[in-house]
């Protein structure tokens, strides 16, 4: 099944909410949507007097992501404390997020999304550093942790994240602290969501960024419950080619394909290149790589695949592709299902040509009779005999 959606609600929806967006998503015809979880506004305060005896899920006007003792200052979210009645002594970190207030918003909002059958999943917060400080790693690790949280109360199916800078050190170093950092951000994800939600790891444009397209690929064989994200324009720009032809760019989607368990998760938009790396995301029919030919690769095999628009169009990129899809889907039924060519009627036995008809002879013609004058009366014909014939032949004559 091929899916299309946009990285955020839709430029033409009306209204802001994200459950306008998802109901302006299923109007247009698409059937996915990648929530924007951008923006982080967090507050660790102590429990209310009122809000004593309550689970942390059932306050109102209250997203909380985190409950523990007084000192926690926002640790590490734990699904027991979310679901168990808040204490006098308890703090609670709530987050200030423009697309849902508390949890029963988050509800309604998964639900909705379940009646109109469209896939969502939720993007952290880009900026990710952990090679910086002590509290640049640990604000990084809540993010996306709290993007969890907030991904399993919408009913989303992936976290998707980016990984931020290489250390200081040698590569291979980074990568192998990287390695443990997701290891353990999975197997918490896991155990939080009961394996509802999984952690989603997204290429980068930049080569000083952790994520080419070897590096994700080997983190994602190293960490199990981790998904590969197929984003080709980064992927473009970090090795510096625009993928053409559909020969080019078929083992690439074909590595994602064998790494990934599930639905292949692709962002596509159109990209300008600068130096070694991305310059900006652009609208596809502007950037230097086509979709067409990604087009012809899925209409040409079964994939399962949830195609989402970065491009700054939104869902009008969105719908192009799939508009496009549906072309290359098109001209693959035609030729599968094409009729048989008519056979040649068989062509006549050669016959000789007619005979021509001989030319009729012209009749001769009548010899004019000389014109009769007055009296004049046409000779008798002299009646002679055969023995007077003979004599006057001979020369003789005999009187009688």
């Amino acid at each position: 099944m091929i899916r299309f959606g946009p990285a955020g609600i839709p430029l033409s929806c009306k209204g802001r909410t994200l459950r306008d967006g998802i109901a302006d998503v299923h109007h247009l015809g698409l059937t996915a949507m990648e929530v924007q979880f951008i923006k982080v506004n967090h507050l660790t305060r102590a429990v209310l007097d009122e809000e004593i005896g309550k689970s942390a899920r059932e306050l109102i006007q209250q997203l909380v992501v985190s409950v523990g003792p007084a000192d926690h200052q926002g640790g590490a979210p734990n699904l027991v404390a979310m679901t168990s009645p808040l204490k006098r002594r308890d703090s609670v970190t709530t987050l200030t997020w423009s697309l849902a207030k508390d949890y029963a918003d988050l509800q309604q909002t998964r639900a909705l999304a379940k009646a109109l059958d469209t896939d969502l999943t939720l993007h952290a917060p880009y900026y990710v550093d952990f090679f910086g400080s002590a509290d640049a790693r640990e604000q990084s690790t809540r993010q996306i942790q709290w993007a969890g949280v907030l991904a399993q109360g919408l009913g989303a199916r992936l976290a998707v994240t980016h990984l931020g800078f290489y250390g200081p050190g040698d590569r291979g170093d980074s990568i192998q602290q990287l390695t443990e950092i997701v290891s353990d951000l999975s197997d918490w994800l896991a155990k939080f969501s009961k394996g509802t939600v999984r952690l989603a790891i997204e290429p980068s444009g930049h080569p000083d960024v952790f994520g080419s397209r070897e590096e994700v690929l080997e983190l994602v064989r190293r960490v199990k419950g981790t998904v590969p994200v197929l984003n080709l324009p980064h992927i473009a720009a970090r090795e510096r080619t625009s993928f053409e032809e559909a020969e080019q760019l078929d083992p690439v989607v074909k590595e994602f394909v064998r790494a990934t368990d599930g639905p292949v998760y692709l962002n596509f938009s159109g990209v300008e290149f600068y130096g070694p790396g991305e310059f900006r995301l652009t609208p596809i029919k502007r950037g230097l790589v086509r979709f067409d030919p990604l087009a012809e690769i899925l209409s040409e095999r079964d994939y399962d695949v949830t195609v989402i628009s970065s491009s700054p169009l939104l869902e009008h990129d969105a719908m192009y592709m799939k508009l496009l899809y549906e072309r290359a889907l098109t001209r693959r039924w035609s030729k599968l299902h094409a009729p048989p060519a008519p056979r040649a009627p068989p062509k006549p036995p050669a016959t000789p040509p007619p005979r021509m008809a001989p030319k009729p002879r012209p009749s001769p013609k009548p010899r004019p009779k000389p014109p009769r004058s007055a009296g004049h009366r046409p000779k008798r014909p002299q009646i002679v005999s055969q023995k007077r014939r003979t004599e006057v032949r001979r020369g003789g004559h005999r009187r009688r």
